[in-house]
C-alpha cells in the first residue's frame, strides 16, 4: 500500500484493503479483508547526555521507519555530511541546534533544538509552501533566535547558493524592484516580493550573521509555487463545465470570479461554473479570484473559436513620469467593432451615470495628453492603442478598453492594463569599508528592462571594465563630495535629482 498526498499527523488511523484472494494473516479481520495500521510520524530530536562534554542526539519517530532509513542531520542550519545514523555525538555548545530529516524527504526535518541553554541558532520558517498567483505580491516569513550574548550583524533572503557562497536577493539583477525586507519584531523577518513572475518558482531561505556565528544555507526553507488561471471546458454538446484551474492549490478558500464577454457573471467559492446551453457561440469566459481581480485567465471560447475576446498586450506597465506610454489590447471575434473607447475606473466620480464609463480623451484630467493611435486608420479590427503622454503620477491607474458591434457591447468589468507611474531615485546604502553602493530607485519595476545611465558631477559616466555603469547600482567612496544622479537610457533628460556627499551620509543606515 502507497500513501500520497500531503499527509499529516492526523492521519493515523486504520486503512482497509480490498484483496482478490484470502490473506492468511494473523491481522486479517475476515475474508478478503485485512486491517492495515498507517501510522505517519515526525521527526524529534532527543538529547541525551554522553561523555563528559558530549550529547548524544537521537532522530527519534513514534514508530520504526521501514526500509532502513539513511538520516540527514543539520547543525546550525548547515547540513553535514558525516552522520548518516540515527544518533549523532557531538560537543555541547550554547549556541549550537541540531536538527535532522531522512533522505529522500528533506523537506521535512524535525524542530531544530538546543544542545544548551534554550536560546540558540535557529530559523522557524510560517510556511513550508506557497501558492501565489501570477502578478501578485507575496510575503515569505520566519522566525529566528540566538544567544542573548550574540549581536546580530547580518540578514538576508536568497534562492541561490553555490560552494557556500549565497546571493542577496536584494542585490539579485532579477528581483530589483521587486524585493523587500520588512520586520515586526527583532526575531523575525519578511521577504516581500512584488509583480510575481512563475520564473519566482522556487525554494526560499533566510540567513543571518551575529558576531559569533552564521546561521546555514542548507537547512530547507519555504518553497513558492507562482501560477496564472486557465478556464478548462468539459462536458458534451449541452451540458458543458467551465473550471477555473491552477498549477498549485490556493490558499485561503478562495472566492472565484466567473466572466462572460468582459462582463462580471457570477462568483463561487466552487472553482466549476455551469454553462447554460442557451448562451450564445459567439460568447467567452473568464475566471479570477476575489481580491485579484486584475489576474485573470485568458478567454476561452465554449462553442468553436469565433468567440469574441479582448486581450491587453501587457497586464502591467511602469513608465517613468513625463515619459509617454502606450497601452494597447487587441480583439478576436466573429462580428466588427463599429465604436470603441479607453476608459479607467478610477475617474468613475467624474462620469455623468456611473455605471457608463465615459471616453478618456473627454476627460478633462487628460486634456491634451490623451490619443487613440491607429483610429485615423480607419480600423475596426485593432490592435487599439491609447496613447498618454506627459506622464503623472496621478496617472497611475487600471485602464480598460470597451467596444459595441451591432449584435452587442464588450462588458466594462473585465480588467485591463494596470499602469504604474514613477520617478527616480537615488537611493544609498552601506557597501565594504570605506564605500557606499548607489541605487537608482523607482516606485516599481520598469518594463523593458532598461539600461541605466549614471551621472558625477553632472557628467555622464562612461563604462570602464571596472565597473557597469549601465546597471541600476554603483559603489562609491564614502566620503567622495562628488554629487551622482542616475536616469534610463532614452530617457535622459527624466533623471533622479542629484545626491551629494551629506546627503549620501544622510542616507546611510
Amino acid at each position: 500500500m502507497s500513501v500520497t498526498g500531503n499527509t499529516t499527523l492526523y492521519d493515523t488511523t486504520v486503512y482497509h484493503i480490498e484483496l482478490q484472494e484470502k490473506i492468511h494473516e494473523p491481522s486479517c479481520l475476515h475474508r478478503g479483508v485485512c486491517g492495515f495500521i498507517h501510522i505517519v510520524s515526525g521527526l524529534q530530536v532527543k538529547v541525551t547526555p554522553a561523555a563528559e562534554g558530549q550529547k548524544t542526539l537521537t532522530c527519534s519517530t513514534t514508530c520504526t521507519l521501514t526500509d532502513n532509513p539513511t538520516y540527514i542531520w543539520y547543525k546550525n542550519g548547515q547540513r553535514l555530511d558525516e552522520p548518516t545514523s540515527q544518533q549523532y555525538s557531538v560537543n555541547s555548545y550554547y549556541s549550537d541546534s541540531y536538527s535532522c530529516a531522512v533522505k529522500g524527504h528533506a523537506d521535512h526535518h524535525s524542530p531544530a533544538v538546543c544542545v544548551r541553554g534554550e536560546s540558540c541558532m535557529n530559523v522557524t520558517y510560517t510556511h513550508q509552501s506557497i501558492c501565489a498567483l501570477k502578478g501578485s505580491t507575496v510575503d515569505i516569513s520566519c522566525f529566528y533566535t540566538h544567544p542573548s550574548w550574540h549581536n546580530v550583524t547580518e540578514v538576508s533572503w536568497f534562492n541561490k547558493w553555490e560552494s557556500g557562497v549565497t546571493k542577496d536577493l536584494s542585490q539579485d539583477s532579477e528581483y530589483t524592484s521587486r524585493v523587500e525586507y520588512h520586520r515586526q519584531t527583532d526575531k523575525d523577518s519578511i521577504l516581500r516580493i512584488t509583480d510575481l513572475r512563475e520564473s519566482d518558482s522556487t525554494e526560499y531561505k533566510f540567513r543571518f550573521t551575529t558576531n559569533e556565528a552564521r546561521w546555514g544555507y542548507s537547512f530547507p526553507g519555504t518553497t513558492l509555487t507562482v501560477t496564472g488561471f486557465q478556464v478548462k471546458v468539459t462536458g458534451g454538446h449541452q451540458d458543458k463545465t467551465l473550471t477555473c484551474i491552477t498549477t498549485c492549490t490556493l490558499t485561503d478558500n478562495p472566492t472565484y470570479i466567473w466572466y462572460k464577454n468582459g462582463q462580471h457573471l457570477d462568483e463561487s467559492t466552487s472553482p466549476q461554473y455551469k454553462y447554460s446551453a442557451s448562451s450564445n457561440y459567439e460568447d467567452s469566459y473568464s475566471c479570477a479570484v476575489k481580491g485579484h481581480e486584475d489576474i485573470h485567465s485568458p478567454a476561452v471560447c465554449v462553442q468553436g473559436q469565433d468567440c469574441s475576446r479582448v486581450t491587453y498586450t501587457k497586464r502591467r506597465i511602469c513608465v517613468l513620469k513625463g515619459s509617454t506610454v502606450d497601452i494597447s489590447c487587441t480583439y478576436v471575434g466573429y462580428d466588427t467593432v463599429t465604436s470603441s473607447l479607453w476608459f479607467s475606473p478610477k475617474r468613475s466620480a467624474s462620469w455623468t451615470n456611473k455605471l457608463t464609463p465615459e471616453d478618456l480623451t473627454r476627460d478633462p484630467g487628460y486634456a491634451g495628453r490623451v490619443e487613440y493611435a491607429g483610429r485615423e486608420s480607419g480600423t475596426y479590427r485593432g490592435p487599439f492603442t491609447l496613447r498618454i503622454t506627459d506622464l503623472r503620477e496621478e496617472d497611475s491607474a487600471e485602464y480598460r478598453f470597451t467596444f459595441k458591434t451591432y449584435n452587442f457591447e464588450w462588458g466594462h468589468s473585465f480588467p485591463g492594463t494596470t499602469l504604474s507611474v514613477t520617478g527616480l531615485q537615488v537611493k544609498v546604502t552601506p557597501a565594504a569599508e570605506g564605500q557606499k553602493t548607489l541605487t537608482c530607485s523607482t516606485n516599481c519595476t520598469l518594463t523593458d528592462n532598461p539600461t541605466y545611465i549614471w551621472y558625477k558631477n553632472g557628467k555622464r559616466l562612461d563604462e570602464p571594465t571596472s565597473q557597469h555603469y549601465s546597471s541600476n547600482t554603483l559603489v562609491v567612496l564614502r566620503h567622495s563630495a562628488d554629487s551622482y544622479s542616475c536616469a534610463v537610457e532614452d530617457h535622459e533628460t527624466l533623471h533622479s535629482p542629484a545626491v551629494c556627499e551629506y546627503e549620501i551620509n544622510y542616507y546611510s543606515t
